[in-house]
């Protein structure tokens, strides 16, 4: 099995992104999928600033927000030492 498992698409690049693309995969040695792939999701990420926001409120809501004692007074000294 190759990493081509999933829904196939075709989509036409300008030529130089293209050559890029090709030169990435071979210097990484990774298909021309994986780079393609992995190019849309990093830019899918970047723009959907919704889902990183409730990734985190539901970490923050699993891990809890109140930070142990020393982390707080550590926190609060390094910002007392910050120049702002």
């Amino acid at each position: 099995m190759g990493y081509t498992i999933g829904m196939k698409t075709a989509i036409s690049v300008p030529d130089d992104v293209f050559e890029s693309a090709e030169r990435l995969a071979r210097r990484e040695r990774r298909s021309r999928s994986e780079i393609y792939s992995t190019a849309v999701r990093e830019y899918v990420a970047r723009h959907a600033p919704d889902e990183i926001t409730d990734a985190l409120d539901k970490v923050i809501a699993d891990v809890g927000s109140s930070p142990e004692p020393f982390v707080a007074r550590a926190g609060t000294r390094m910002l007392e030492l910050s120049d702002w």
